[in-house]
């Protein structure tokens, strides 16, 4: 009797669950409806930690790996070929021509020839090294990166307190900036350096902590990410311009007009007013723990209505972030965004690169920190998604534009559009709370005759804070869902 009331029980639990399955309604829409995600299969044996890639003219991807080696790879017969090796952690690449790199490894900036076509490097050339090595394991080196007139631009890391130096060290040394958690003991750690067509290597801005990596874009403007620790609060994105300071102290001994002083001791309220603050801040854990490479969408509506916009990485989250910029009273600000591809996408996006298809190709690092490794290729299937397009500064609040026309009554719905703001202090602390967190209530909403855009009016706008919209079930008439929910507008100042 027992045995038949458990499978009575048994059965009705059976009919309970195909119930609940037969009315489960799964999301209506995700990033996986728009986007393939793929793994590239790599060499047995290779440790494929992604330092840097790119494209060659002919069609070739290119690789520098962690452990030296730098792979090209024929897209056609999906073969690796090993190009050279013996590079000392390469985290950044050029292409030049089919024959012809310019690689940033740690001690040097790099000229590498296949000078007979094999495919295999024969000429290895030093560009630079005109600059100081302790030995210290963070004195990371990134770029290159070209303006359009010949110009190459490298960033060069600052030392940590969580190791020592070399006994040997190249460069003069100078023990003013040794006090606190990062240092520039030899020249020029914590800077932007900019190589002139004549072989020079100068000094060009100062006030980086890591900054992985550059990029410039289609007006010729700079661009550096750096990452989150003492004396940043969060990860940013700055566009940078020579001779200006950025806020890490480290770097400025090798100021020509900086007083003879340890830098951190100087007030905070004086480094503060000295820095040319960030164009944007990627808050930090749910958004960026260390962004990585801009790059911008070149594929001319390939991968997406997104082309002309900038995406930048991220090494612990598995997507990468549209940028929004725009300028506010001289100075560059705007808005990141999530730019999700779905859960096959792995963290550790270290590096970013467009194919000629337009697909999106991701390098991945762990570095011994955080993070995966491997290549991956990112396709867009050719459909739009509800997403926002663009989010402009108004006098009251923001201009919401999106992708795709949205159904009314969720556009005119206030409960959609939750804003909080808070600021990152600028301290010598490692990283930074948010601080005066508090809800800005939406006081009026108005939709557009096109449904795209949507006008959004603040109780409060105060300059100097991270404006955080989380949004809520906003969707076209269609029923395409709104899955890229959250966006955060630096607000550094406001429209007079």
């Amino acid at each position: 009797m027992k045995n038949i009331r458990y499978i009575i029980t048994l059965l009705n639990c059976l009919l309970l669950v195909g119930f609940s399955y037969a009315n489960y309604s799964a999301p209506k829409d995700s990033a996986a409806d728009y986007y393939t995600v793929e793994n590239i299969p790599l060499p047995e044996g290779l440790i494929a930690e992604t330092g840097a890639i790119g494209f060659m003219p002919d069609g070739r991807f290119i690789a520098c790996f962690h452990r030296g080696e730098i792979m090209t790879y024929n897209l056609k017969t999906k073969q690796w070929k090993l190009f050279a090796e013996g590079m000392h952690d390469p985290l950044g690449i050029l292409v030049v021509n089919n024959r012809e790199i310019i690689i940033m490894q740690r001690p040097e900036l790099t000229r590498i020839r296949d000078t007979d076509g094999d495919g295999v490097a024969d000429d290895y050339e030093t560009v630079t090294d005109d600059f100081g090595m302790s030995g210290n394991y963070h004195e990371f080196a990134f770029g290159p990166v070209a303006d359009k007139k010949g110009n190459l631009f490298i960033a060069l890391n600052l030392a940590s307190n969580g190791a020592g130096i070399r006994n040997e060290i190249r460069g003069k040394y100078d023990s003013l900036s040794r006090p606190g958690r990062m240092y520039s003991c030899v020249p020029y750690r914590g800077w932007i350096m900019k190589l002139t067509k004549d072989g020079k290597l100068h000094p060009y801005a100062v006030g980086f902590r890591s900054p992985n990596t550059m990029g410039i874009d289609s007006q010729d403007r700079l661009f550096v990410t750096d990452n989150q620790g003492d004396w940043l609060g969060t990860s940013k994105l700055f566009h940078v311009e020579e001779g200006k300071f950025y806020g890490h102290p480290a770097g400025l001994i090798w100021k020509e007009d900086f007083p003879r002083v340890v830098p951190i001791k100087l007030p905070v309220a004086t480094l503060d007013s000295m820095r040319t603050k960030e164009s944007v801040q990627f808050p930090h854990g749910y958004f960026a723990n260390s962004a990585t490479q801009p790059i911008w969408d070149n594929t001319n509506g390939k991968f997406g209505p997104f082309t002309g916009q900038m995406l930048v990485g991220d090494m612990d989250h598995k997507y990468a972030m549209r940028v929004l910029l725009e300028e506010v009273g001289g100075a560059l600000q705007g808005a990141c965004i999530p730019m999700n591809f779905g859960s096959k996408m792995r963290i550790g996006n270290n590096r970013l690169v467009f194919a000629p298809d337009g697909s999106l190709w991701v390098g991945q690092n762990d570095h011994g920190w955080a993070g995966s490794r491997g290549i991956q290729k990112i396709t867009w299937k050719g459909k739009t998604h509800l997403d926002i397009m663009a989010m402009n500064l108004t006098k009251t609040g923001f201009d919401l534009t999106f992708t795709l026309p949205l159904n009314e009554d969720a556009a005119k719905d206030l409960a959609n559009y939750k804003f909080k703001r808070y600021y990152y202090e600028y301290h010598q602390a490692y990283g930074s709370k948010q601080f005066d967190l508090q809800e800005i209530p939406v006081k009026s909403l108005k939709l557009s005759a096109d449904r795209k855009k949507v006008s959004i009016e603040l109780a409060d706008m105060k300059a100097g804070y991270v404006y955080e919209l989380q949004a809520g079930d906003l969707k076209t008439n269609d029923e395409k869902y709104l899955f890229n929910k959250i966006i955060c507008y630096s607000l550094n100042k406001t429209l007079e």
